[in-house]
């Protein structure tokens, strides 16, 4: 594995018309959780998988926070630009393109902050079980960038609102947002593999 700013994994495409993906894990999670996800999403594509640098209970995490669903924000901008460097990094090592963001929880809370802070990191998302990551959305021209969200209508650390002013928030600001609310908690779902599997195969993708 080359050395990066970040322990990662990274697998090389065998598809070359699939994106590459950028795959963001959840609070206690590592660079091999969603390795998984991201070969049955997108088949083919080249995977890059990061570990959270902030440690919270000894579990990694991509920024800090205050309380659940609290936080903080300076670190949350700092952070995303971390790990946009850390793309740029890579994209450099592996020859890649601009990847798409597969993010679950706090890694799909940095990756929509990413979307915000450091727009040309990404080409896209998919943001599974997000919140609003800063509470003033920068100005920022997120056209042409495709953006997937799937939330919970259960999600106890979520509520359906937090989720919809973010969907909001990218739609306005020229993101092409497909927004879907499932009649789940904060677990992924089968029914989460299927919307992604049927996002990726979109034209556009």
């Amino acid at each position: 594995m080359t050395e990066l700013s970040f322990i990662h994994r990274y697998e090389p495409a065998t598809d070359p018309k699939r994106p590459p993906l950028l795959l963001l894990h959840g609070t206690g999670g590592d660079e091999n959780d969603l390795l998984g996800l991201g070969r049955m999403s997108s088949p083919g594509s080249a995977l890059l998988s990061p570990r959270g640098k902030i440690l919270e209970n000894g579990m990694p995490r991509f920024f800090r926070r205050l309380a659940e669903g609290v936080f903080d924000e300076e670190d949350v901008r700092f952070r995303a630009n971390e790990l946009a460097d850390f793309v740029a990094e890579a994209r450099r090592a592996y020859g890649l393109e601009a990847p798409v963001a597969v993010g679950f929880s706090n890694g799909a809370n940095i990756a929509a902050a990413m979307l915000m802070l450091r727009p040309e990191a990404l080409a896209g998302a998919a943001l599974l079980r997000a919140m609003v990551p800063l509470s003033s959305a920068p100005q920022v021209d997120l056209a042409g960038k495709r953006v997937l969200m799937i939330s919970g209508a259960m999600d106890p650390i979520i509520p359906a609102d937090n989720s919809n002013r973010l969907a909001a928030s990218l739609s306005a600001s020229g993101a092409e947002v497909q927004h879907q609310m499932l009649p789940s908690g904060h677990n992924l779902s089968q029914t989460d593999l299927s919307l992604l599997v049927k996002w990726f195969g979109q034209p556009g993708q």
